[in-house]
């Protein structure tokens, strides 16, 4: 584990969840950054009124029928001004079964228009998981997907996205 430095910025981690899913990946990233010793706040997105005390953000959202949440959404609108001087790198979450990747479903065009305005370093799809709670299609989609399926939540590669950005933060300091 590092130490933070001084000047290695401290990191918002903002989610929109539904069932849970995305809150878990934003948490693996909030501890990959502080284990490499960037200091890292992980929020619900619709907490957050505002940015002052971080040095970048990094901000997922679940994707559901090729949208993401609300509170995701408002929080991109809300803080754009401050979005668009920091570091911000951006994750969805969202496709699970057997189905192929299909980036349709998966990457808002709002969105990701969005993000390429504020100048993100990065957006990446990251593998759901199938909601353990809900409503009927939530039962549905449980009972009709393979167990194998249920969860594609890749953790090397949520935690090798969140070691990149550490890496990113931390050469800065030295620059």
């Amino acid at each position: 584990m590092s130490t933070p430095s001084s000047s290695t910025p401290k990191v918002l981690v903002a989610y929109a969840s539904k069932h849970g899913s995305t809150h878990e990946i934003a948490e693996a990233i909030a501890e990959r950054l502080r284990a490499d010793g960037v200091p890292a706040d992980c929020r619900d997105a619709g907490d957050v009124k505002e940015l002052e005390g971080y040095g970048a953000v990094v901000l997922g959202s679940a994707v559901y029928m090729k949208r993401w949440r609300h509170e995701a959404k408002r929080f991109l609108h809300r803080h754009r001004r401050e979005l668009a001087q920091l570091p911000l790198w951006v994750f969805s979450s969202g496709y699970v079964g057997d189905a192929e990747r299909n980036a349709e479903w998966e990457e808002p065009a709002g969105v990701v228009k969005t993000v390429e305005e504020l100048g993100a370093r990065a957006h990446v799809v990251f593998g759901g998981r199938v909601p353990q709670d809900g409503g009927f299609i939530a039962k549905s989609m449980a009972k009709n997907t393979p167990p194998e399926s249920a969860d594609r939540r890749d953790w090397d590669e949520i935690g090798e996205w969140a070691a990149g950005i550490a890496g990113e933060l931390r050469v800065g300091e030295r620059v």
